[in-house]
Order: structure tokens, then C-alpha cells, then sequence
């Protein structure tokens, strides 16, 4: 009953912070749809910095209703700078891993943005953010689809690169969830994956975007997040039922060979960058069992 009730209030105070800062969002929002460049960058800085505040608030009610109940253990790398974009990767578990990941980079590397179902928008309050904010709203298209509809092939290219052509000037930390969707036990066995504690990593987000923004993305962010229990959502984090965080940051340069190329027509650097991400991911899923086993 006392975690029932004590989750009640952190979800309470979690949705009158989001209204609250709603509201400049909302206001700068509006002000950037005016043609007027000085005017939209101001709007942009308004933008960012309610944002980062809401962030803040959220963090604050999440460690003040779960002192001594929930431990946090975070490993970042040094040199992380605001100013300097990069490109964010992590396992999925849960909605918890946006929580975490705001959390934890939150004013220490710039504002993050990931790439959202087009569907999004529609969510009260968070899709007018998301489009003020610029994230990038996508429509994926399944291979059927695009075997009745073969004139569509491109559009997530397209997509991508108007949405990382608002970046390219202004540091950015563009985040993307390689596995698609969320890890669940029946995925794992439809896929065949070869991984004990991740789906495949789907390789075109992340490479789309490197190509839209031209070289100016050099750094990887790779990040591992393990929760104990393992099976959790945002109730079991505001109710307190989580009893420990795990969130591991590696630095990764980039290989110069990946900073440029054309996904969808060259092969080679097709099947070169899949490798690539296929070995990443097998350290991870080593690092996740590390973890797991610790």
C-alpha cells in the first residue's frame, strides 16, 4: 500500500512538471514557426532550456521517493561536453531506458533527440514537445509494403536527411535504439538472434543519419543499461520496485570509413558497417551477462 501510494505522488508530480514547463515549450514553439532565423535560434535556446529543466524536475522527484530504494550505478567516460554532437546507442528494455538516459546525459552532452514513430505526435502534451524540440518523426515501411509500393524505397532516407539537415549547424546528441523495439523473450526466439540479451541491431537508422549529417558526427556514445529485477516499467520505477540501475557509457571514435557512404546503393560498405555494428553488439550482450552475473 505505502509503495502504491508513494508511486501515486511521484507520478502526480511528474505530470504537473510536465505541464508546467509545457508551457514555454508550447510558447517557443510557436515563436520559432516565424520566418525569421535570429528569431528561431532564440526559440531553439528556450526550448532546450525548459526541456533540460523538465528533465531535471523529473530526476529530482525519482531520487527523492526512492532514497535507500533504489541504487543507481553510472560509469561515464570523461571529456563529455555539451557542445560537441554525437550519436547515442543503447539496448531496450523500457520506457524506463528514456528515463535513464535523460537522466544521465541530461546538460552533459547536448539536449538529446531520438527518432520517433510518426504516431507519437498525437500523445498529449509530449508530441507538441517532440515537434517544437525537432525530433525526428519517422513512417517505417515493412518490406510488404514496399514490394506493392516499390516507388516508396527512399522515403526513410529522405526522411532522415531533412530531419538531420536542422542539426548539422548546432551540436546535437541524435539517440537511436538499434534494436528496433523493445526486448521481449518471443522477439528473441522470432529472430533467432544471436545474442543472449539483445535483438539484432538494425543498421539504416543509424547509418541514414551519419550520412545526413555529412561527417559532422564523429563520436559514439555506446551505452549499456541493466536493471534489477529485470522485467520493469515507469510505475516500478516511481513505485520504488526497482533495486538497481547499471548504466555503462563507452566512448567509441567512429571509423572514418562510416562517417560517409551510401547505405542503400554500395554493398560493401553496406555489409562493412552491419559488421561493424554486429561486433559492437556482441560486446554488449558479453557486457550485459558481466553485469548480470556481478
Amino acid at each position: 500500500m505505502f509503495s502504491m501510494t508513494r508511486g501515486s505522488i511521484a507520478v502526480l508530480l511528474v505530470l504537473l512538471n510536465t505541464i508546467c514547463w509545457f508551457i514555454p515549450v508550447l510558447l517557443a514553439g510557436l515563436v520559432k514557426l516565424l520566418p525569421v532565423s535570429m528569431v528561431r535560434r532564440a526559440a531553439n535556446r528556450v526550448l532546450v532550456w525548459a526541456a533540460e529543466n523538465w528533465i531535471s524536475g523529473n530526476g529530482w522527484i525519482e531520487r527523492f521517493f526512492n532514497r535507500g530504494r533504489t541504487r543507481w550505478q553510472v560509469t561515464l567516460p570523461e571529456g563529455l561536453r555539451h557542445e560537441e554532437s554525437c550519436f547515442v546507442v543503447a539496448n531496450h528494455q523500457s520506457w524506463v531506458d528514456i528515463f535513464v538516459l535523460q537522466r544521465v546525459f541530461n546538460r552533459r552532452i547536448p539536449f538529446l533527440r531520438f527518432f520517433l514513430k510518426r504516431e507519437l505526435i498525437w500523445v498529449p502534451l509530449l508530441g507538441i514537445a517532440w515537434w517544437a524540440l525537432d525530433f525526428p518523426f519517422m513512417k517505417r515501411h515493412s518490406r510488404e509494403y514496399l514490394e506493392r509500393h516499390p516507388e516508396r524505397r527512399g522515403d526513410d532516407m529522405r526522411t532522415t536527411i531533412r530531419a538531420c539537415e536542422k542539426f548539422r549547424h548546432r551540436p546535437v546528441a541524435i539517440m537511436n535504439f538499434l534494436e528496433g523495439t523493445r526486448f521481449r523473450e518471443h522477439r528473441h526466439a522470432q529472430q533467432a538472434s544471436p545474442y543472449r540479451h539483445l535483438l539484432k541491431p538494425r543498421a539504416g537508422g543509424m547509418a541514414f543519419a551519419l550520412q545526413a549529417m555529412n561527417g559532422s558526427i564523429r563520436t559514439l556514445l555506446d551505452v549499456t543499461i541493466v536493471y534489477r529485477p529485470q522485467r520493469i516499467g515507469l510505475w516500478d520505477l516511481f513505485a520504488g520496485r526497482i533495486n538497481e540501475i547499471t548504466v555503462n557509457v563507452r566512448r567509441v571514435e567512429l571509423p572514418a570509413q562510416f562517417l560517409q557512404g551510401d547505405y542503400e546503393n554500395d554493398p560493401q560498405w553496406r555489409e562493412a558497417f552491419q559488421a561493424w555494428l554486429r561486433e559492437l553488439w556482441a560486446a554488449k550482450d558479453a557486457e550485459i551477462e558481466r553485469i548480470g552475473r556481478s
